[in-house]
């Protein structure tokens, strides 16, 4: 089974006892455009053998990381969903910080849901994403990529979206509905916005959800549904920062990553991956 920071970790940075547990998901089931994304978790470990244990002036390897097993993606979508919700729940539980690999962005909802259940208190959700995923269903399909926020939003999650740039008038409508909270890749490049502040009233417990097509393609070709005028590497990792400045990050998951061949987008996500957890801390 392939590690995560493998080539770095000591042995007891990989045990029971670590703070971060790595759950790989290669979901691939309701792609509707570009395909890959169930190699995702696989490259993307495999990149990160490549890291260095530094990142953002420490060392999140530090704390521990341990890597499961891949999650089991046959069957029935909401099995799947529980399947997962199963493992983050356990691990929080376990006072440790689930890090879900993607896969396609469906897996989010079984992701997130088991997080709220070990919690049983409000959590926000911060999303970096070229698209709302708010659609009430797509292509006939309540569990599909561009409908897991609003099954999220719909089981009370507070949501928090930067860098989207593709929606349709339905996702406008249920981001009243549900009061979510957004800045759109639009205004944040152009003005080079780098940090956001988040509603007073936005829960103190934070789960981030990063979707890689939340970056331009330029610099994240990789994934499956790429969107011109997305957010740099930088500027997307500074607003999640921002955003859990004086908050605690619950959980977090990468997804959509769909390799191409060119190691490059499978390293990027790889240390998005890393950096995120150096958020955490």
């Amino acid at each position: 089974m392939s590690i995560f920071l493998d080539s770095e970790l000591t042995a007891s940075e990989r045990s029971d006892d670590a703070l971060f547990r790595v759950i790989p998901v290669p979901l691939e089931r309701t792609v509707s455009y570009g395909a890959g994304t169930a190699a995702g978790p696989a490259a993307l470990i495999e990149a990160s053998n490549e890291l260095e244990r530094l990142t953002k002036g420490g060392e999140p390897c530090a704390h521990g990381i341990l890597t499961e097993a891949p999650l089991d993606c046959t069957g029935p979508l909401p099995d799947i969903m529980e399947r997962l919700a199963h493992r983050t729940q356990s691990a929080v539980q376990a006072g440790k910080i689930p890090v879900t690999l993607g896969g396609e962005h469906s897996l989010s909802y079984g992701a997130v849901t088991g997080v709220a259940r070990a919690l049983g208190k409000p959590i926000g959700l911060v999303q970096i994403d070229a698209h709302a995923d708010l659609r009430i269903a797509y292509q006939g399909e309540k569990h599909s990529h561009a409908s897991v926020m609003h099954l999220l939003a719909s089981d009370g999650i507070r949501l928090a979206q930067f860098g989207v740039r593709a929606l349709c008038q339905q996702e406008v409508d249920e981001r009243v509905k549900h009061n979510v909270f957004f800045k759109d890749a639009e205004e944040l490049v152009t003005k080079a916005i780098h940090a956001v502040d988040l509603p007073a009233d936005f829960p103190d417990l934070v789960y981030v959800s990063f979707d890689v097509d939340g970056l331009d393609p330029s610099q994240m070709p990789a994934t499956g549904t790429p969107v011109p005028g997305g957010l740099g590497y930088y500027q997307a990792l500074h607003l999640v920062e921002h955003a859990l400045k004086g908050r605690k990050c619950v959980g977090l998951d990468v997804v959509e990553l769909a390799p191409d061949g060119n190691a490059a987008w499978d390293f990027t996500a790889a240390q998005i991956t890393y950096r995120l957890m150096a958020a955490c801390l």
